[in-house]
């Protein structure tokens, strides 16, 4: 079966339009009951600390469910195949593990009330500066995917100029943030995730049975461009002859290890879910119960790309509507009745508006904490930042419609999203981790380690854009800008250091492994409640080793 793509224009009927305006209605009426609970900041920023696990867990994962997520694998399945696994298995879960049981107790135990403050108290207030700046910096970036994501589905179903469709998807997020805060934001991303599911799963359903289940589609990706390397996941990384243009050291090294652990484990839009929940505990559980679905999301995301490509005649132009980006939405148009056609309309909008929530709420607490309160305006009531707060809201929504039109440049936003990450992650990554375990780290190492790092990827990517340094394709630059800055900011940390004063100890209670407190002594992070389902380190051992052996049947 081929699909010829002739426009993107949904044909949807009344029932299609109720379901979207049921979910609406819901969405904006969490936003308003969300309202009558903030009374502080720290309710608007971090939900009072007062969230259950299970609720921040899957927050966690929702809020990664943005335009990433759907639009992004989807596109990269039908480009790379099955290669695309390695940012789930390798790329997520041992990361994620890894940030509940080892990094929460530093977050969590500290009471820092974002990523950019623990930086402060462990480094000085320059390292603090700059990570909020371009943590801030980073969030709009991302923030405008989402929302260029979110624009294109409302372009295929109303017919809107896309300029249009952003500025309405915005609007949407900035009502019911601004009311509640976090708290709204969590609560619509649990129920975004049950409402994402049930809009991805029939179009990975539908499309199977038109393929020959899966058979037919392997037997189908065997006669594409991809071949029988569009199947494996390892099996062909010895050399970077293979759809993703990467060996096995970039992919282990650049993704596995700097891009995912420095995303998953310093990224504030995912850490602050974690921060709200009510206790230790819950707080390190928060991402390991998110790593569970985070398994199984392929196939409602790659597996959809993968039929697209097979299904879907001269998916992969470099522009207009058979761009990679358009995978999934091609799939709806083509494969779903009115109804079911609602519902996955409706799931895509959800996971955008998730994606774009998680950004917005993390930039505003950055914004009001790490740079107003910090440096503009000390010393004011609480009711004054809870303002400034709503007010960095709608600033943070307004700038997000302007580099929405920058993602709107890639034909596959997911590159985009990589080199993002290799410029702001991988660095602080770097940074975060050697601070955290040596503590002779001075606190002008921190900054420098920082700002260097982040410097070498931004030199790396530029000189591949301007081809004076070559990759076989911009996910293999991003795994080795990744990489570079990593090494840089290590290297630099140790130089630095030579020359530098160390804090003193007494100042490192808490933040440094081995230093004192409690939240960060040997036994807290090692340890767990004896009950096995709210052991994290127990749970989180049990989701690295799932996704180790989901390799097998695809190596």
């Amino acid at each position: 079966m081929v699909i010829a793509a002739s426009g993107l224009r949904l044909d949807l009927d009344i029932f299609d339009y109720l379901i979207l305006a049921l979910y609406f209605i819901t969405v904006l009426g969490i936003g308003f009951a969300a309202r009558a609970a903030i009374k502080t900041s720290a309710d608007f920023f971090l939900s009072g600390r007062s969230m259950p696990a299970w609720v921040t867990g899957l927050a966690f994962v929702s809020a990664n469910l943005g335009a990433l997520e759907i639009l992004g694998m989807a596109a990269n399945g039908a480009q790379y195949g099955l290669m695309t696994l390695h940012y789930y298995w390798i790329g997520a879960v041992p990361a994620m593990a890894f940030l509940g049981i080892v990094m929460m107790p530093f977050y969590y135990g500290s009471k820092v009330r974002s990523v950019p403050e623990f930086l402060r108290r462990r480094f000085n207030d320059s390292t603090h500066l700059f990570n909020a700046i371009s943590f801030a910096i980073a969030q709009m970036l991302i923030a405008g995917v989402n929302l260029f994501a979110l624009a294109l589905i409302l372009q295929a179903l109303l017919g809107w100029p896309l300029w249009i469709s952003i500025a309405l998807g915005a609007a949407i997020v900035l009502i019911y943030i601004t009311l509640g805060g976090l708290s709204s934001a969590i609560y619509n991303e649990v129920l975004q995730f049950f409402v994402i599911l049930a809009g991805l799963i029939p179009i990975t359903i539908v499309g199977l049975v038109k393929v020959g289940g899966w058979n037919g589609l392997v037997d189908k990706v065997q006669q594409t461009s991809l071949g029988e390397a569009g199947l494996h996941t390892f099996a062909n990384t010895a050399s970077s002859d293979n759809p993703l243009g990467a060996n096995w050291i970039g992919i282990i090294f650049g993704l596995g290890f700097v891009l995912s652990f420095g995303y998953w484990t310093t990224n504030f839009a995912e850490v602050q879910r974690a921060l709200s929940a009510k206790n230790m505990n819950a707080a390190r559980r928060t991402p390991i119960i998110g790593a569970f679905p985070k398994l199984v999301i392929p196939v409602v995301t790659v597996v959809p790309g993968l039929i697209a490509l097979v299904t879907v005649k001269g998916l992969g132009a470099d522009k207009g509507d058979l761009t990679y980006n358009y995978a999934i939405p091609l799939l709806m148009r083509d494969l779903l009745p009115n109804g079911v056609l609602g519902v996955a309309v409706t799931g895509l909008l959800a996971s955008f508006m998730a994606g774009m929530a998680a950004n917005v709420s993390g930039f505003n607490t950055v914004f009001t904490y790490d740079i107003w309160q910090s440096y503009i305006k000390k010393d004011r009531d609480d009711a004054y930042y809870l303002r400034i707060g709503r007010y960095a809201t709608i600033g943070g929504v307004v700038v997000g419609i302007g580099t929405a039109f920058i993602a709107a440049g890639f034909s596959n936003i997911m590159n985009y999203i990589q080199a993002l990450f290799s410029l702001f992650n991988a660095p602080l990554f770097a940074t975060f981790i050697v601070g955290m375990f040596w503590k002779r780290m001075s606190s002008w190492a921190g900054f420098w380690s920082l700002a260097l790092g982040t410097l070498s990827a931004l030199t790396l990517y530029l000189l591949h854009l301007s081809d004076v340094v070559k990759f076989n394709s911009d996910l293999e630059e991003s795994f080795w800008g990744a990489g570079l800055a990593f090494v840089v900011a290590v290297v630099v940390a140790l130089i630095v250091t030579q020359f530098t004063p160390s804090k003193p100890e007494n100042e490192l209670r808490g933040l440094v492994y081995g230093m004192g407190g409690d939240a960060t002594s040997t036994e807290t992070i090692i340890s767990g409640e004896k009950v096995w389902w709210r052991n994290p380190v127990l749970l989180g051992a049990i989701a690295v080793v799932l996704a180790l052996l989901l390799y097998i049947p695809v190596w």
